[in-house]
């Protein structure tokens, strides 16, 4: 280590490994979260660290001050929790209470107890089993939300399941982080009197700091960016985030769950698409640190000298968190194949069990060579997570569509609260993608087989149909639906469906591509609440690069292109208003 820059040569490693190695694993399409789970294997000291009495000059190669490397990696999870806390708002939240409260608890629960009893059967002591159950019942919300967002689907139905779960499990650290304070020293006075203590200070924080922050987060923000410099603008940005994560460590709640927080608190304001591509690049990079901290954890020395009892035990910890969620999905209202792909997905431990073990295992509630079994066997699976992800996937698409008598058939109110996308070609799945990015749900219909065929096979919610049918709109759940938006570039296509829709549901708002602005404007007056005309859209931006090339300064060109499109829009939304009027008359 350098005498006056801390970590000087982890930092290296770190970098050499994520500018030269990260390169070659995604030309050979690997997961990046796996592929950095295996370089941390390899410059671990369980890695090439054996080599380092054997081999001159290997040291050089290895990061041997682990516990540093962790300190820093945990950032990377706070930041991807913020991250996702900034693309929800407190509405969506809510609205997946049943979700989180309710699935998120009962597998908690279910599982810790079915954990708990197989330990004690085991011969482990009580209170030591219980705190089993209660850590191998977490799951790795680093791995899997990185995993959902590398693939752009957690708006998707399982994304939306799984980060539900995830979100309760983050809670359910005070509780287990307690436990193990509770049995490792002497509470004075009753134990439900502490627990409600406990608890009674994680509610407390995090309405101190949804209040403060709803009058703070905004003034704070403005004055940041009237100052004219991105660095203040960005020291504030960090601030908050790490300021309420460490109110939330604070009050004995998990620090990524005080960043989801802090994201819940941006997302309301005019800053957060500015904010999300500031912090954009700190996530990446704190993320893989992480990631890499977590595979220099594992011995494979060690569980080759033990294997048979480590791979049985973390297989089947993974078989029986998928039975239990798989289950409990079902009773909660989920599709067959949609729970079977999160319960496989969140079958692995998590980072909060190897905290909490480290935790009891410093506090002599726990013995080392179960603690050291113990870690081996949840960070065997969190390495097996992007590869239980694949096998979900395919588990859940093959049951989905084993479960359609026809390629018509879909299931029901498959589109209440969704956007309903009308053709998936090159504009609906260009829309998908924006959808996704902004963790809004959607479903697509298209009557091309193929393509629905490779699509849902990549896992998008997509189904093969004629649109423009009343019958199958209803079916899925139209009336119920966020929005509809057709995309079809056929002029007869387009109008056919947007009148279909408009005369069977007048609420629902019709957002429709058209050709030109003769077509928007028909479609406007057959119901369609906007119709963007694309050959319209397109001669203006190109209208504004000609400007901006020709040496008139990038403002004004964009304000002249946006004088000539509020007066296209003007003449094109005028003949509906007028229409409006006249009904009203």
């Amino acid at each position: 280590m350098h005498t006056e820059i801390p970590y000087l040569r982890e930092i290296i490693l770190f970098l050499a490994a994520a500018g030269l190695v990260m390169p070659v694993v995604r030309r050979l399409n690997i997961s990046p979260v796996l592929g950095f789970l295996c370089i941390g294997l390899v410059i671990g000291t369980y890695g090439l660290g054996r080599l380092e009495g054997q081999v001159p000059g290997i040291g050089y190669f290895v990061v041997s001050d682990l516990e540093g490397v962790q300190t820093i990696g945990e950032l990377g999870v706070i930041f991807l929790l913020f991250s996702i806390g900034l693309e929800m708002s407190v509405a969506q939240l809510w609205g997946m209470r049943r979700t989180v409260f309710g699935l998120g608890s009962a597998q908690i629960l279910l599982s810790a107890v079915v954990i708990g009893l197989v330990a004690n059967a085991l011969g482990t002591d009580t209170q030591t089993s219980i705190l089993l159950g209660l850590c191998l019942a977490l799951s790795s919300t680093a791995i899997v939300m990185q995993l959902l967002s590398e693939q752009l689907r957690l708006g998707s139905q399982t994304g939306r399941t799984a980060f539900g779960v995830l979100l309760m499990q983050d809670l359910a650290v005070v509780p287990i982080l307690f436990y193990v304070g509770l049995i490792g020293s002497d509470i004075e006075g009753s134990f439900w009197t502490a627990v409600s203590l406990s608890i009674g200070e994680a509610l407390l924080a995090i309405t101190a700091i949804f209040l403060i922050g709803r009058l703070v987060v905004r003034p704070v923000l403005r004055f940041a960016g009237s100052s004219g410099s991105r660095e203040m603008f960005m020291a504030s940005v960090l601030l908050f985030i790490l300021g309420t994560s460490a109110l939330t460590a604070q009050a004995g709640l998990s620090m990524a769950l005080g960043a989801f927080l802090a994201g819940l608190l941006f997302s309301g304001t005019e800053y957060r698409h500015q904010v999300n591509s500031d912090i954009e690049p700190f996530k990446g990079l704190l993320l893989a640190l992480f990631f890499i901290s977590v595979g220099m954890q594992l011995d494979l020395v060690a569980i080759w000298n033990d294997f048979g009892p480590i791979a049985l035990a973390a297989i089947s910890l993974v078989v029986g968190k998928t039975v239990i969620l798989i289950l409990l999905a079902r009773a909660f209202g989920r599709p067959w194949g949609v729970a079977a792909e999160t319960a496989i997905l969140l079958g692995e431990g998590g980072e909060f069990a190897l905290v909490a073990v480290t935790a009891a295992l410093a506090m002599g509630v726990m013995a080392p060579e179960l603690s050291q079994y113990v870690i081996s066997v949840v960070v065997l699976t969190m390495l097996a997570t992007p590869g239980l992800a694949w096998f979900g996937r395919k588990i859940g698409n093959a049951i989905a569509a084993s479960e359609q008598e026809s390629a018509n058939a879909m299931p029901e109110d498959v589109a209440s609260e969704a956007i309903v996308i009308g053709g998936f070609g090159r504009v609906g799945r260009t829309l998908g993608k924006i959808l996704e990015r902004q963790r809004i749900r959607y479903v697509a219909i298209d009557s091309d087989p193929n393509l629905v065929a490779s699509e849902k096979a990549r896992g998008l919610p997509i189904f093969y149909g004629d649109a423009s049918n009343p019958e199958l709109l209803r079916h899925i759940g139209i009336a119920h639906a966020a929005a509809f938006v057709t995309t079809m570039d056929h002029r007869n296509a387009a109008e056919r469906i947007v009148s279909a829709v408009h005369k069977s549901w007048p609420h629902i708002p019709i957002y429709a591509r058209a050709r030109d602005p003769d077509q928007a404007r028909k479609l406007r007056n057959i119901g369609a609440f906007d119709a963007v005309p694309e050959t319209t859209e397109a001669s203006l931006q190109l209208s504004e690069s000609v400007l901006f090339g020709l040496g008139v300064p990038e403002e004004v060109a964009r304000s002249v292109v946006d004088q000539e499109r509020e007066d296209l829009c003007f003449e094109s939304v005028a003949p509906r208003e007028v229409k409006r009027a006249s009904k009203e008359e």
